[in-house]
């Protein structure tokens, strides 16, 4: 047997283990550095599309915010009121005068310079409700008259009774039944005035109560 033939063949196979062995490394280090090379490209689109989400979360509240905002009051009325409302024999601000509101029912409203169209000596009560039309609950409205309240008795209502309301002041007011916040025996007005934030005339607003009003400096 020629010796130097098998130490030959050993060389060469050697060699060739060898090369397969550098062949396998070069495939695998080119599809770690490939996967490198994509995996930021990956995290940034997931990070895109998360950001693109929450932007369109954010608009998506910001819309039913305001939608919510749509339930609040009316401030302007017909101006007709209850058969049986007496009006004030001398009150502090008679009718046709004007007076500065100090009341911050609704924007707008604190600050400006009302004139008043009618004053009634009578019961106001602050109330809480949750409206017919399935709207959220209306906390401390101020004010309904004892003369707004269905099958009203004769003595004034107390802290803590149920009332059924027969104000319209908003849409879903009228029918609703309402717990009693506190009472105020007082003179209560009806008076017109012109928005502060908006320009906007108000007419008939009912109701503002004596001590929510004072002399126009």
């Amino acid at each position: 047997m020629n010796i130097s033939f098998l130490k030959g063949g050993k060389v060469m196979n050697k060699k060739l283990m060898m090369g397969v062995t550098a062949l396998f490394m070069s495939v695998v280090l080119v599809a770690c550095s490939g996967s490198d090379d994509t995996a930021p490209n990956n995290d940034a689109d997931i990070k895109n599309d998360s950001s693109e989400n929450m932007e369109n979360n954010g608009e998506s509240d910001s819309t039913d915010e305001t939608d919510n905002s749509d339930m609040d009051m009316d401030p302007s009325s017909s101006g007709e009121v209850p058969d049986d409302l007496d009006e004030a024999e001398d009150p502090n601000y008679p009718v046709n005068s004007e007076a500065e509101i100090k009341a911050d029912h609704m924007e707008g409203m604190e600050g400006a310079v009302a004139t008043i169209e009618g004053a009634y000596d009578t019961i106001a009560y602050a109330v809480t409700y949750t409206p017919t039309d399935g709207e959220e609950k209306v906390e401390n409205h101020k004010w309904v008259i004892h003369e707004e309240i269905e099958d009203a008795k004769e003595e004034p209502y107390n802290q803590g009774d149920e009332v059924v309301l027969e104000a319209d002041h908003m849409e879903g007011m009228e029918g609703a039944t309402a717990e009693v916040d506190s009472a105020e025996d007082t003179t209560v007005y009806m008076v017109s005035y012109e928005d502060t934030d908006n320009g906007e005339k108000v007419e008939n607003h009912k109701w503002v109560i004596e001590d929510e009003l004072s002399p126009v400096e």
